[in-house]
């Protein structure tokens, strides 16, 4: 039997972090989901898998593509560069001017990954995903978590007040303290430092908040440091609160469960906790590479709540890839807007709509 010790308290101090979309680890996921959503929009059906590395003045995209049309990637790269705000000429890194070096490779095996009969499919992989759902906030996640990702998310709003603010920030909280660095143009004297501070320690109004404890912040985003695609897995998640099953998000399309399965899992723990059936709930979900039903699906609720309950209610959904993705309405474009600020707790997201789950 089994002696691992169960994921079930609280850390006495709870912390978390998040960073700005042009983080260049965040540069490499916008890039990777504007990807899969460009090939969404011209076929519901395709598979992609986008890698993306970014660092200096060049932009890599690698990995498999699979769909009925193949479309020219370097305007939708831009774009998703662009949107990000480096298009400042003080910054190597630019919209217009990066390098960008596709490696995607053409697959034309369709259906490939996954494995299909009677109109369903199996798991393309193995993967463990799961979901956590807390009533400490309207959005149902850690407030620490949802502090940091506010602190980062009403700093990049500030750019159109703050011409020398440029993309690339970092916000870490916990009980009693937040801080936030952010970065300038090389151009800003110490004035407009003293003056950048003042204005975004009113904006954001968190008392006690720390600004760029590091001293100033200027070289950043993919001209100081290299990003990768999918290497911001707390930030994506629960901010460390609660467990992730390892596999990235950004850059895949629905077949992949390491995606699809982690969004269905958040569904239904929040769904649990939206129903009053426990205060916390963790949901584990466990897939066998070709085979449809998961080989785990359970839920804890910390004894927060009605365990047998929350048990029983998970007979009310189903599980496989080919029908969570339909049910949750998977294979739409959406998945640029999930890149930044977490992958929970945005309300437009089909998985944070609990009004559709099912009735207990």
């Amino acid at each position: 039997m089994s002696t691992h010790h169960l994921f079930e308290e609280k850390p006495r101090v709870a912390v978390a972090e998040s960073v700005e979309a042009g983080h260049p680890d965040k540069v490499a996921d916008a890039i990777a989901d504007a990807v899969v959503d460009a090939y969404l929009h011209a076929d519901s059906d395709a598979r992609v898998a986008a890698e993306v590395l970014v660092k200096a003045d060049q932009i890599v995209v690698a990995g498999e593509i699979d769909a009925t049309v193949q479309l020219d990637l370097e305007p939708v790269v831009r774009s998703a560069v662009r949107a990000l705000g480096y298009v400042h000429g003080d910054d190597p890194f630019h919209a217009d001017t990066a390098r960008i070096t596709d490696l995607l490779e053409w697959q034309s095996t369709r259906p490939a990954g996954g494995v299909f009969h009677g109109g369903n499919f199996g798991a393309g992989d193995q993967s463990i995903v799961y979901g956590y759902a807390t009533d400490e906030t309207p959005e149902r996640l850690p407030a620490a978590l949802v502090t940091a990702h506010r602190l980062v998310r009403e700093l990049a709003a500030l750019r159109g007040d703050l011409p020398l603010l440029r993309p690339d920030a970092k916000s870490l909280v916990w009980d009693g303290g937040a801080v936030l660095s952010f970065r300038l143009s090389p151009a800003a004297t110490a004035h407009d430092w003293d003056e950048a501070k003042a204005r975004v320690a009113a904006h954001l109004g968190v008392p006690g908040l720390v600004l760029n404890p590091g001293g100033p912040f200027v070289e950043g985003g993919p001209a100081g440091d290299a990003g990768v695609t999918g290497r911001k897995l707390m930030v994506d998640s629960y901010g460390g609160l609660a467990r992730h099953g390892g596999g990235a998000f950004s850059g895949k399309d629905p077949t992949k469960v390491d995606r699809s399965g982690a969004y269905f899992a958040r569904w239904v723990a929040r769904s649990i906790v939206d129903r009053g059936l426990a205060r916390r709930a963790e949901v584990r979900i466990a897939y066998v590479i070709g085979q449809e039903r998961p080989a785990v699906f359970e839920v804890r609720t910390f004894g927060t709540g009605d365990q047998a309950a929350a048990e029983a209610y998970l007979l009310h959904f189903d599980a496989r890839p080919a029908a969570l993705i339909e049910r949750l309405g998977l294979r739409a474009p959406i998945y640029r807007s999930t890149t930044a600020y977490g992958h929970f707790g945005k309300p437009h997201l089909p998985w944070e709509n609990t009004q559709n789950s099912p009735s207990f």
